[in-house]
Protein backbone atom coordinates (compact mmCIF):
# COMPACT_ATOMS: atom_id res chain seq x y z
CA UNK A 1 0.00 0.00 0.00
CA UNK A 2 1.08 3.54 -0.81
CA UNK A 3 0.63 6.27 1.69
CA UNK A 4 0.50 9.13 0.19
CA UNK A 5 0.75 13.17 1.45
CA UNK A 6 0.88 15.66 -1.45
CA UNK A 7 -1.50 15.72 -4.78
CA UNK A 8 1.74 15.31 -7.41
CA UNK A 9 2.54 11.71 -5.96
CA UNK A 10 -0.67 10.95 -5.67
CA UNK A 11 -1.29 11.63 -9.43
CA UNK A 12 1.57 9.84 -10.62
CA UNK A 13 0.30 6.77 -8.49
CA UNK A 14 -3.15 6.50 -9.03
CA UNK A 15 -1.92 7.49 -13.08
CA UNK A 16 -0.10 4.33 -13.41
CA UNK A 17 -2.70 2.01 -11.99
CA UNK A 18 -5.16 3.27 -14.57
CA UNK A 19 -2.65 3.34 -16.80
CA UNK A 20 -1.81 -0.49 -16.73
CA UNK A 21 1.91 -0.18 -15.55
CA UNK A 22 1.70 -3.29 -14.06
CA UNK A 23 2.15 -5.63 -17.02
CA UNK A 24 -0.12 -8.18 -15.56
CA UNK A 25 -2.49 -5.62 -16.36
CA UNK A 26 -1.92 -4.28 -19.46
CA UNK A 27 -5.11 -3.91 -21.84
CA UNK A 28 -7.75 -3.88 -19.48
CA UNK A 29 -9.81 -0.84 -18.28
CA UNK A 30 -9.09 -0.53 -15.10
CA UNK A 31 -11.86 1.39 -12.08
CA UNK A 32 -10.59 3.53 -9.03
CA UNK A 33 -13.05 3.39 -5.83
CA UNK A 34 -12.69 6.28 -3.46
CA UNK A 35 -13.66 5.89 0.63
CA UNK A 36 -13.11 9.06 2.11
CA UNK A 37 -12.87 9.02 5.71
CA UNK A 38 -11.56 11.17 8.68
CA UNK A 39 -9.46 8.02 10.00
CA UNK A 40 -10.05 6.50 13.66
CA UNK A 41 -11.20 4.11 11.44
CA UNK A 42 -13.61 0.83 12.80
CA UNK A 43 -15.40 -1.75 11.26
CA UNK A 44 -18.34 0.48 9.35
CA UNK A 45 -14.89 1.88 7.57
CA UNK A 46 -13.33 -1.43 6.47
CA UNK A 47 -17.04 -2.79 5.42
CA UNK A 48 -16.82 0.27 2.93
CA UNK A 49 -13.48 -0.64 1.81
CA UNK A 50 -14.19 -4.05 1.42
CA UNK A 51 -17.34 -3.11 -0.96
CA UNK A 52 -15.15 -1.04 -2.67
CA UNK A 53 -12.66 -4.05 -3.38
CA UNK A 54 -15.87 -5.80 -4.68
CA UNK A 55 -16.75 -3.22 -6.95
CA UNK A 56 -13.70 -1.76 -8.50
CA UNK A 57 -10.16 -3.25 -9.45
CA UNK A 58 -8.08 -0.42 -6.98
CA UNK A 59 -9.07 1.13 -4.03
CA UNK A 60 -8.19 4.49 -2.46
CA UNK A 61 -8.95 5.92 0.67
CA UNK A 62 -8.35 8.85 2.15
CA UNK A 63 -7.88 10.34 5.86
CA UNK A 64 -7.95 14.18 6.24
CA UNK A 65 -9.63 15.71 9.59
CA UNK A 66 -11.25 18.24 7.28
CA UNK A 67 -10.77 21.60 9.79
CA UNK A 68 -13.60 23.15 7.67
CA UNK A 69 -16.34 21.04 8.69
CA UNK A 70 -15.77 21.89 12.65
CA UNK A 71 -17.70 24.22 14.32
CA UNK A 72 -15.89 27.00 16.32
CA UNK A 73 -16.89 25.06 19.84
CA UNK A 74 -16.79 21.38 18.31
CA UNK A 75 -14.29 18.48 18.99
CA UNK A 76 -11.91 19.29 15.92
CA UNK A 77 -8.35 19.36 18.62
CA UNK A 78 -10.04 16.17 20.20
CA UNK A 79 -10.88 14.16 17.41
CA UNK A 80 -9.33 10.67 17.38
CA UNK A 81 -6.01 10.95 15.51
CA UNK A 82 -4.21 7.37 14.68
CA UNK A 83 -2.75 7.55 11.17
CA UNK A 84 -0.47 4.63 11.86
CA UNK A 85 -2.86 1.94 13.51
CA UNK A 86 -5.29 3.44 10.80
CA UNK A 87 -2.69 2.29 7.75
CA UNK A 88 -2.29 -0.79 9.03
CA UNK A 89 -5.98 -1.76 9.14
CA UNK A 90 -6.15 -0.32 5.46
CA UNK A 91 -2.68 -2.55 4.70
CA UNK A 92 -4.51 -5.44 5.93
CA UNK A 93 -7.48 -5.19 3.49
CA UNK A 94 -5.36 -4.96 0.78
CA UNK A 95 -6.14 -0.61 0.10
CA UNK A 96 -3.85 0.43 -2.92
CA UNK A 97 -3.51 3.93 -1.45
CA UNK A 98 -3.83 5.71 1.31
CA UNK A 99 -4.49 9.38 0.89
CA UNK A 100 -3.45 10.99 3.80
CA UNK A 101 -3.02 14.57 2.45
CA UNK A 102 -1.80 17.87 4.92
CA UNK A 103 -4.04 20.61 5.65
CA UNK A 104 -1.85 22.62 3.31
CA UNK A 105 -2.51 20.01 0.63
CA UNK A 106 -6.41 20.60 0.55
CA UNK A 107 -6.12 23.93 1.44
CA UNK A 108 -2.95 25.89 0.11
CA UNK A 109 -2.37 29.56 1.08
CA UNK A 110 -4.79 31.57 -0.47
CA UNK A 111 -7.41 29.59 -0.60
CA UNK A 112 -10.72 31.14 -0.87
CA UNK A 113 -13.35 28.87 -2.53
CA UNK A 114 -16.17 27.43 -0.59
CA UNK A 115 -19.07 24.44 -1.81
CA UNK A 116 -22.71 24.62 -0.82
CA UNK A 117 -25.55 22.57 -1.45
CA UNK A 118 -28.61 25.04 -0.37
CA UNK A 119 -31.56 24.02 0.58
CA UNK A 120 -30.13 20.42 1.89
CA UNK A 121 -27.53 22.15 4.06
CA UNK A 122 -30.27 23.94 5.53
CA UNK A 123 -32.29 21.30 7.87
CA UNK A 124 -31.29 18.09 10.61
CA UNK A 125 -27.59 18.90 11.27
CA UNK A 126 -27.02 21.30 8.85
CA UNK A 127 -29.19 23.43 11.21
CA UNK A 128 -27.37 22.37 14.11
CA UNK A 129 -23.92 22.98 12.61
CA UNK A 130 -23.86 26.03 10.43
CA UNK A 131 -21.84 25.62 7.59
CA UNK A 132 -20.62 21.89 8.54
CA UNK A 133 -22.12 20.95 5.31
CA UNK A 134 -20.23 23.31 2.79
CA UNK A 135 -17.24 21.88 4.45
CA UNK A 136 -18.27 18.54 3.46
CA UNK A 137 -19.29 19.42 0.34
CA UNK A 138 -16.39 21.34 -0.27
CA UNK A 139 -13.53 18.54 0.66
CA UNK A 140 -15.09 15.97 -0.85
CA UNK A 141 -15.52 17.96 -4.20
CA UNK A 142 -11.60 18.48 -3.70
CA UNK A 143 -11.08 14.83 -3.03
CA UNK A 144 -13.21 13.87 -6.08
CA UNK A 145 -10.96 16.45 -8.20
CA UNK A 146 -7.95 14.54 -6.83
CA UNK A 147 -8.20 11.32 -7.08
CA UNK A 148 -10.80 11.26 -9.95
CA UNK A 149 -12.57 8.37 -8.66
CA UNK A 150 -15.25 6.08 -10.66
CA UNK A 151 -16.86 5.22 -7.78
CA UNK A 152 -17.30 6.83 -3.93
CA UNK A 153 -18.81 4.98 -1.11
CA UNK A 154 -20.15 7.03 1.65
CA UNK A 155 -22.10 4.98 4.75
CA UNK A 156 -25.87 5.48 5.38
CA UNK A 157 -25.30 6.44 8.85
CA UNK A 158 -24.90 9.70 7.85
CA UNK A 159 -27.76 10.15 5.39
CA UNK A 160 -28.02 14.08 5.21
CA UNK A 161 -24.61 14.07 3.89
CA UNK A 162 -24.95 11.21 1.41
CA UNK A 163 -27.75 13.33 0.29
CA UNK A 164 -26.02 16.10 0.17
CA UNK A 165 -23.00 14.78 -1.48
CA UNK A 166 -25.52 12.89 -4.42
CA UNK A 167 -27.31 16.23 -5.02
CA UNK A 168 -23.77 17.94 -5.38
CA UNK A 169 -22.12 15.53 -7.75
CA UNK A 170 -25.37 15.60 -9.99
CA UNK A 171 -24.98 19.22 -10.34
CA UNK A 172 -21.36 19.59 -10.46
CA UNK A 173 -21.53 16.67 -13.57
CA UNK A 174 -19.71 14.80 -11.21
CA UNK A 175 -22.05 11.49 -11.70
CA UNK A 176 -22.31 9.77 -15.18
CA UNK A 177 -25.86 10.14 -16.24
CA UNK A 178 -26.49 6.74 -17.02
CA UNK A 179 -24.72 5.47 -13.64
CA UNK A 180 -24.69 6.52 -9.79
CA UNK A 181 -21.08 7.20 -8.52
CA UNK A 182 -21.80 7.88 -5.20
CA UNK A 183 -22.70 4.84 -3.57
CA UNK A 184 -23.97 4.12 -0.19
CA UNK A 185 -23.17 1.70 2.06
CA UNK A 186 -25.75 0.16 5.06
CA UNK A 187 -24.99 1.42 8.85
CA UNK A 188 -22.80 -1.03 10.33
CA UNK A 189 -23.69 -1.50 14.11
CA UNK A 190 -22.65 -3.13 17.64
CA UNK A 191 -24.43 -6.01 18.57
CA UNK A 192 -26.94 -4.25 20.10
CA UNK A 193 -27.44 -1.82 17.26
CA UNK A 194 -25.60 1.16 18.13
CA UNK A 195 -24.13 2.40 15.10
CA UNK A 196 -20.75 2.11 14.60
CA UNK A 197 -18.79 5.66 15.05
CA UNK A 198 -15.39 7.13 15.56
CA UNK A 199 -16.91 9.21 18.33
CA UNK A 200 -18.50 6.54 20.24
CA UNK A 201 -15.27 6.45 21.74
CA UNK A 202 -16.36 9.50 23.64
CA UNK A 203 -19.00 7.41 25.77
CA UNK A 204 -18.09 6.04 29.32
CA UNK A 205 -18.93 2.67 29.90
CA UNK A 206 -22.28 3.92 31.72
CA UNK A 207 -23.02 6.08 29.02
CA UNK A 208 -22.61 3.32 26.11
CA UNK A 209 -24.82 0.84 27.79
CA UNK A 210 -27.52 3.46 27.52
CA UNK A 211 -26.62 4.35 24.09
CA UNK A 212 -28.44 2.00 22.09
CA UNK A 213 -31.56 3.25 23.54
CA UNK A 214 -31.88 5.32 20.78
CA UNK A 215 -31.35 3.34 18.13
CA UNK A 216 -34.25 1.13 19.70
CA UNK A 217 -36.93 3.92 19.91
CA UNK A 218 -36.24 5.09 16.39
CA UNK A 219 -37.01 1.52 15.02
CA UNK A 220 -40.51 1.35 17.31
CA UNK A 221 -41.23 4.60 15.63
CA UNK A 222 -40.42 4.13 12.39
CA UNK A 223 -43.13 0.69 12.55
CA UNK A 224 -45.79 2.94 13.98
CA UNK A 225 -45.49 5.55 11.40
CA UNK A 226 -45.10 3.03 8.58
CA UNK A 227 -48.74 1.68 10.33
CA UNK A 228 -50.66 4.95 9.86
CA UNK A 229 -50.17 6.81 13.38
CA UNK A 230 -49.80 10.70 13.34
CA UNK A 231 -46.39 11.61 12.69
CA UNK A 232 -46.27 14.67 15.16
CA UNK A 233 -47.41 12.08 17.92
CA UNK A 234 -44.83 9.52 17.34
CA UNK A 235 -41.71 12.07 17.18
CA UNK A 236 -42.90 13.42 20.16
CA UNK A 237 -42.87 10.38 22.22
CA UNK A 238 -39.68 9.51 20.48
CA UNK A 239 -37.68 12.64 21.52
CA UNK A 240 -39.26 11.72 25.51
CA UNK A 241 -37.76 8.13 24.86
CA UNK A 242 -34.69 8.94 23.68
CA UNK A 243 -34.56 12.04 26.79
CA UNK A 244 -35.93 8.77 29.07
CA UNK A 245 -32.80 6.98 27.71
CA UNK A 246 -29.97 9.50 29.77
CA UNK A 247 -29.30 11.43 26.62
CA UNK A 248 -29.05 15.12 27.69
CA UNK A 249 -30.72 17.12 24.72
CA UNK A 250 -31.99 16.35 21.35
CA UNK A 251 -31.07 18.08 18.34
CA UNK A 252 -34.25 16.79 16.30
CA UNK A 253 -36.16 13.70 15.56
CA UNK A 254 -37.58 14.47 12.14
CA UNK A 255 -39.17 12.13 9.40
CA UNK A 256 -37.91 13.30 5.44
CA UNK A 257 -38.11 12.71 2.05
CA UNK A 258 -35.35 10.19 1.64
CA UNK A 259 -34.04 12.00 -1.24
CA UNK A 260 -35.20 15.45 -1.21
CA UNK A 261 -34.67 15.71 2.98
CA UNK A 262 -38.30 17.51 2.80
CA UNK A 263 -40.29 17.16 6.09
CA UNK A 264 -42.95 14.65 5.74
CA UNK A 265 -45.97 15.48 7.89
CA UNK A 266 -48.41 13.34 7.50
CA UNK A 267 -46.57 10.05 5.61
CA UNK A 268 -47.82 9.64 2.42
CA UNK A 269 -46.14 6.49 2.26
CA UNK A 270 -42.96 7.31 -0.23
CA UNK A 271 -39.31 6.44 0.37
CA UNK A 272 -38.73 8.14 3.69
CA UNK A 273 -35.82 8.50 6.44
CA UNK A 274 -36.38 9.15 10.36
CA UNK A 275 -32.81 10.81 11.46
CA UNK A 276 -32.29 11.85 15.09
CA UNK A 277 -29.01 13.56 16.68
CA UNK A 278 -28.87 13.25 20.14
CA UNK A 279 -26.02 13.99 23.35
CA UNK A 280 -25.12 11.94 25.49
CA UNK A 281 -21.74 12.74 27.23
CA UNK A 282 -19.46 13.92 25.60
CA UNK A 283 -20.71 12.79 22.46
CA UNK A 284 -23.00 14.08 19.44
CA UNK A 285 -24.55 10.79 18.20
CA UNK A 286 -26.81 10.59 15.06
CA UNK A 287 -28.55 7.54 13.44
CA UNK A 288 -31.42 6.79 10.75
CA UNK A 289 -34.16 4.03 9.85
CA UNK A 290 -35.81 3.56 6.81
CA UNK A 291 -39.71 4.26 7.08
CA UNK A 292 -41.49 2.35 4.30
Amino acid sequence: MQILTSVEPLRAALSALKSGDNPANAGNARTVALVPTMGALHEGHLTLVREAKAKADFVVVSIFVNPRQFGPNEDLATYPRQLEADAALLAAEGVDVLWAPTVEAIYPAGYATTVQVSGLDAVLCGAARPGHFDGVATVVTKLFNQVQPDIALFGEKDWQQLAIIRRMARDLDLTHPHADRILGVPTVREADGLAMSSRNKYLTAEERAAAPAMNRAMREAAAKIASGETVADVLAALQAAVLAAGFARVDYADLRDATTLEALDPYDGRAARLLVAAHMGKARLIDNVPVE
